[in-house]
């Protein structure tokens, strides 16, 4: 059996980035792969703990090499992208010097201004392959000197039901509750302020699943305790059920390496206010027809007066686009062309 090892800080939680690796690791069993997941923190095949964002030390070299030793192909998700944990990415790269892996893009450091000046990654190395999830990052490798291709990230396209009513009565949400859900982490750059804005003029109660990180606590708090709406906090297992209970989806972000939740929402057929990113501009171009998350009054007519050829025409750009089997496709093209295919 040839084994691919999938390696991050975390894998098997609810941030875009295990979330995406699972739908890679699907694709790779099907393409005949024994798949092993490693990572310092989460529900993983191969613990590491010196691998997670928060290590208090740095991974022992020996550890890392046990975990990857008996693998044909290493996926990196992310974790030689973005340094968060600098040590760890060191030992990863070291150990991956002369073979197979593709290195998974998602966020690298100059995307982010606190990062910019951390310069040392992506590492590279002649056997290995780089895949970015946007055209964007492409372009940006590119000016480094760095080839890359793109695999945009996969969905379930058929649409799935959920328990609108179980749902909202878990959060003690009315049937007739205006319900606007915000389904992130509780970040700077995701943009909680515009999100509470925006359920503040429409009148909806605000739902926040995720919760703080990157010290981003203290500041949640005093928002949401002078919001001049109904908050609910509380988190669900990624699936269905989020997307049934709200009436749209609110993703006011100013950067997102990709956003996951507009996408799904399409899928959903829930309409959803967007901010201004960069990549949220890449993929309007695509054809979705998304709210202005800083103009309340688009959203609001349209929850007033739904137009479901609005809704039918976004799922439609997600399946043309998004869906797992392109996905796959482009993926097993990637991996054919190495000839890493088992």
């Amino acid at each position: 059996m040839t084994t691919c090892a999938i390696v991050s800080f975390r894998l098997g939680l609810t941030d875009g980035v295990s979330i995406v690796a699972d739908t890679w690791a699907e694709a790779l069993e099907a393409f005949g792969f024994e798949v092993v997941t490693v990572a310092g923190d989460g529900p993983v095949d191969r613990l590491v703990p010196g691998l997670a964002i928060d290590a208090a030390a740095p991974p022992p070299l020996g550890e890392v090499e046990d975990a990857l030793a008996d693998a044909d192909l290493v996926v990196v998700e992310n974790l030689c992208t973005i340094p968060l944990n600098l040590p760890a990415a060191r030992a990863v790269a070291g150990t991956l010097r002369g073979r197979p892996a593709i290195l998974h893009h998602h966020d690298p450091a100059w995307q982010r201004p606190h990062l910019a000046h951390i310069t040392e990654l992506p590492p590279t190395d002649p056997a290995w392959r780089h895949v970015t999830i946007n055209d964007l990052t492409v372009a940006e490798l590119a000016a480094r000197g760095i080839l890359a291709v793109r695999i945009y990230n996969g969905f379930d396209t058929t649409p799935r039901p959920g328990d609108r009513t179980g749902v909202r009565a878990r959060l003690g949400v009315a049937g007739d509750e205006l319900l606007l859900a915000h389904p992130v982490r509780a970040i700077e750059r995701k943009g909680v302020p515009a999100a509470l804005a925006l359920c503040e003029a429409l009148g909806a109660t605000y739902w926040l699943l995720g919760g703080a990180e990157d010290g981003y606590g203290p500041e949640l708090e005093r928002l949401l305790a002078g919001a001049r709406c109904r908050v609910v906090r509380h988190a669900l297992p990624h699936g269905p059920d989020i997307y049934a209970a709200p009436d749209a989806i609110v993703f006011p972000s100013t950067w997102e390496g990709f956003g996951n939740p507009p996408i799904e929402a399409a899928i959903a057929r829930l309409p959803v206010a967007v901010g201004d990113y960069p990549v949220g501009r890449e993929l309007r171009a695509l054809g979705f027809e998304w709210f202005d998350a800083d103009d309340p009054s688009q959203l609001g007519a349209f929850l007033a007066a739904p137009d479901p050829a609005l809704l039918d025409a976004n799922a439609a750009v997600a399946a043309a686009h998004f869906s797992l089997e392109r996905m796959a496709e482009s993926l097993r093209d990637l991996l054919d062309a190495a000839g890493w295919l088992p």
